[in-house]
């Protein structure tokens, strides 16, 4: 399952408060992301000359980036209190309405996984989003009567993996839409070493950087497996993460040099020898590997892509020559993957 993967992005039970406390608490302190660090500075900046609360701001990209975290900084920079809820968990319109008529003036109100809102709870956003007003109705039947209810001024932080399920409506209603990327293994080494001084691991830079080659381009996966590696050295070596005793951990764990665990080769070796290196249908391989679309979709695939290890067409998924490379499995003459490098 996806939960117990250590390389998977999504948030588990084993993170704990220790993920918490290793969160960045200013933009000064947070790493990578270069480009949304800098323009979140200006945004911020100018909306406190101003006096006024920030513009709505979406954030999006693969799960496990820091989406969260720097929803907490948004609020830190404006020095504003902040109120966290997911799409999942309003569950009527009136949650959101006594959300939305809590907050003080300029606080943040954070949504993650927005794009899992009901419509109907939806609907309660837009006024509240571009006028700073919600309708509720009082009584019922006959006698039902509409009152609005005036807004103090907030910010609404929307946090999705699929920005693409997002009603128009809503998305259009964003004065700020950033996407996350991919770390690079630079900025992920210096991540680990910072969360390695926080919780007080020994770790030298070459066993920094042999986790962050295979932390899949994501914070929290680095941070889950300095914890584990740091779990290992404890055991079987003398307390300090170096590059051998990095490898050795990992090795044990099943993740490879790219970050790679059983599940994503499992997934690679189904196209390859079940379907030749596909094309295939996500709804096929789904059941093919006993895992959900969703999941595939948001978990699986986007680092597979983004190593060029995997591509979607409009026919199906397709096995790179590169997988075939990194499976050792080798690959068919005059196929479609020979083509693709």
């Amino acid at each position: 399952m996806v939960e117990e993967r250590i390389v998977s992005g999504m948030r588990q039970d084993i993170d704990g408060d220790i993920d918490v406390s290793l969160r960045p608490k200013t933009l000064d302190e947070y790493i990578g992301q270069t480009q949304v660090k800098e323009n979140l500075r200006i945004f911020t900046e100018a909306a406190l000359n101003r006096n006024e609360a920030l513009d709505h701001v979406l954030l999006y990209g693969p799960p496990g980036l820091g989406k969260t975290t720097l929803a907490n900084i948004i609020a830190n920079e404006m020095k504003v209190g902040i109120r966290t809820t997911s799409g999942p968990a309003i569950e009527r319109q009136g949650d959101l309405v006594a959300l939305l008529t809590n907050l003080e003036p300029g606080d943040i109100l954070f949504i993650d996984e927005i794009h899992r809102l009901r419509r109907p709870i939806e609907e309660v956003l837009y006024p509240a989003m571009e006028d700073g007003v919600v309708d509720i109705m009082i009584g019922k039947g006959p006698g039902a009567r509409s009152v609005r209810l005036d807004l103090p001024p907030f910010t609404l932080v929307g946090a999705t993996t699929r920005v693409g399920m997002l009603t128009s409506p809503l998305r259009d209603r964003f004065g700020v839409i950033s996407r996350l990327e991919f770390y690079s293994e630079e900025d992920l080494k210096t991540i680990a070493c910072r969360a390695a001084s926080i919780l007080q691991i020994a770790i030298d830079e070459a066993g920094a950087l042999e986790i962050a080659k295979r932390a899949r381009g994501t914070p929290r996966v680095a941070n889950r497996l300095l914890k584990r590696v740091r779990d290992y050295a404890e055991v079987r070596a003398d307390g300090i993460i170096t590059n051998e005793v990095a490898k050795q951990a990992l090795e044990l764990f099943e993740v490879d040099e790219l970050g790679l665990d059983r599940v994503d080769r499992d997934l690679l070796l189904t196209i390859v020898e079940k379907f030749a290196g596909g094309p295939v249908g996500v709804e096929t391989l789904a059941a093919a590997i006993n895992e959900e679309v969703d999941t595939i979709e948001d978990v699986y695939e986007p680092y597979l892509m983004q190593i060029g290890y995997l591509q979607r067409t409009p026919r199906g998924r397709v096995a790179t020559a590169r997988a075939y490379q990194h499976l050792g499995i080798p690959l068919p003459e005059g196929t479609r993957q020979e083509q693709l490098f």
